[in-house]
């Protein structure tokens, strides 16, 4: 057995400041520039071993050991939840349907505030939830480039957009990210945070519309914008506590988007706004570089259900996956269940950090049916069976999206042993005790802690793998909830997703606005720092203020 160790240099300053060294170096690789994300991650694995060895004491086998089982635990759940809802989209492209689609959306209204609510917020909505790690912004940013919309408003707006529903991404892959190093139910964890992010996915599409069209041009819209939000946060509550958080941009994406375009066929403004720049911005430069705006063309109905149709099947899919009765069962049958040799129960947790010694797991559990990635396979197999598209061309598209995703599956994988080796090694414990030293303002520092993260770190699954366990041990150091703080991790995080490089390199490359990203970090900025603050207040009522107090779960 090893005994972790939360004060190695018998320092509690100079230990912390050790214990900082990984994260810290991969956030100032990453927001330095210079390095590319993936290569960032890579070394401060390397790092993160050297300091777990050489200043923690954790023997050299074990630090391996623990590395490996993040990178394999990165890439099983996490990165096959990516690589397969990246192959489904890569089929609906590659046979024409995503093409139908932008074309059914464009034609709903011609008023660019309906049009924002609909694609950038609901529409956007649902590919977060479906596939997250940049594409939302990159689908919702070309198509409202396609509609006539400026470069820096089709970016900025998609960024911001892309903001409430982020937390329960690539089908609650942030949450289960955050449930992987916290040892939380995840189910749990989504439903706190479902307790939080409804507050602001009222708040969103006001927001979305107002920095487009100013405080008057927002007022003309309200009844539609509250019916974006309200219909949006309602479902996204009830299916985060009631059913599972692995669907809920799905489910309340749908549902947003089928009431606002009901709503519309019974209500319109007064007049319509038709121009497509920011108000208050001069973007005549911007105009001349818009891509070819999008076909119009009304649909047929046969063409209509032909686009529909994949997203249809993937709904049904994760319905039948997220099922709490299927995963018994499918876990059941098909699980693997591999215990680490040398580091399964052989660290133990020590106080004050724990009540006493207490061994912590290391087990790989290989449920390969049920995983969520498992059930998005199977949907874009059906999905492209059902179009057309034979077992050979499927397979050239697989090997196209592998070979697309790569880079990104080598990020997660690595970030994930990070996050696995700073727990194991007690590397975490040691910051969250010093985190702990902020008192009664930990709630509000502490979900900015999580917007930093995925600012520097371009993604809320990543921060939460950082992070998720170090607002653990901190909260239940001051005796807050660790349910409520690992929740705040990733809701403060999606804040920082319109500013993180990454999101705002996929924005100018989507509508074709190179060498602009300046433009697009200034705009989105502060808009970002506001809504972090705006979230921290929030979890700062939720752990001290009634009836706040009265939404944490225990």
């Amino acid at each position: 057995m090893w005994n972790q160790i939360y004060n190695p240099l018998n320092n509690a300053g100079l230990s912390t400041i050790a214990a900082a060294v990984p994260v810290v170096s991969l956030l100032i690789m990453i927001a330095s520039g210079r390095v590319k994300a993936h290569i960032a991650a890579v070394i401060a694995v390397i790092i993160t071993n050297l300091i777990a060895i050489f200043i923690f004491t954790m023997p050299a086998g074990m630090s391996i050991r623990a590395s490996v089982l993040g990178i394999v635990t990165g890439f099983f759940p996490i990165g096959w939840i990516v690589l397969n809802v990246i192959f489904l989209y890569q089929v609906t492209v590659s046979t024409g349907r995503f093409e139908l689609l932008k074309r059914a959306i464009g034609g709903v209204t011609e008023d660019r505030r309906l049009q924002l609510l609909l694609v950038a917020f609901s529409f956007g909505a649902f590919f977060e939830g479906a596939s997250g790690f940049g594409t939302p912004v990159a689908i919702t940013g070309a198509v409202l480039i396609g509609l006539g919309f400026s470069p820096l408003a089709a970016s900025g707006l998609s960024l911001i957009a892309n903001t409430a529903p982020v937390a329960y991404g690539a089908l609650g892959t942030p949450i289960q990210g955050l449930a992987s190093v916290t040892g939380l139910d995840p189910y749990i964890l989504g439903a706190m945070v479902g307790r939080q992010l409804p507050f602001f996915s009222l708040i969103v599409p006001f927001w979305v519309v107002w920095a487009f069209a100013g405080w008057r041009g927002m007022k003309d819209v309200w009844p539609a914008v509250l019916v974006t939000g309200v219909s949006f946060a309602v479902p996204q509550f009830v299916i985060s506590n009631y059913i599972n958080p692995w669907i809920v941009d799905i489910g309340a994406s749908l549902i947003s988007m089928g009431a606002l375009i009901l709503f519309l066929k019974v209500w319109h403004p007064k007049q319509l706004w038709l121009s497509p720049e920011l108000r208050g911005h001069d973007e005549s430069h911007a105009q001349m570089e818009k891509a070819t705006p999008l076909d119009k063309t009304p649909l047929t109905q046969s063409e209509l259900w032909s686009a529909l149709l994949p997203w249809i099947i993937v709904c049904i899919v994760m319905l039948i996956w997220g099922n709490g009765a299927f995963k018994t069962w499918a876990n059941a049958i098909f699980t693997w269940n591999y215990a680490v040799p040398d580091l399964h129960q052989m660290i133990n947790k020590m106080p004050p950090v724990a009540a006493k010694p207490t061994p912590e797991g290391a087990v790989f559990a290989f449920t390969y049916l049920s995983f969520t990635g498992t059930g998005m396979l199977i949907a874009a197999i059906i999905s492209g069976f059902l179009m057309g598209v034979g077992p050979g061309r499927l397979l050239i598209e697989y090997g196209r999206t592998l070979r697309l995703c790569a880079i990104s599956l080598i990020t997660i994988s690595a970030m994930l042993a990070i996050g696995t080796l700073t727990r194991l090694s007690g590397v975490d414990a040691t910051l969250g005790l010093a985190f702990a030293a902020t008192g009664v303002l930990y709630p509000f520092f502490g979900t900015l802690l999580g917007w930093l993260g995925v600012a520097l770190t371009g993604s809320d699954t990543s921060s939460n793998i950082l992070f998720g366990n170090l607002q653990r041990i901190t909260s239940e150091q001051i005796g807050l909830s660790p349910i409520l703080m690992a929740a705040a991790n990733s809701s403060g995080g999606v804040m920082g997703k319109m500013i993180d490089a990454q999101s705002i390199v996929v924005a100018s490359t989507a509508t074709r606005w190179y060498g602009h990203e300046s433009s697009i970090l200034r705009f989105v900025f502060w808009h970002s720092i506001v809504l972090a603050c705006l979230v921290g207040v929030l979890v700062t009522l939720q752990a001290y203020v009634w009836p706040f107090t009265a939404l944490v779960l225990k």
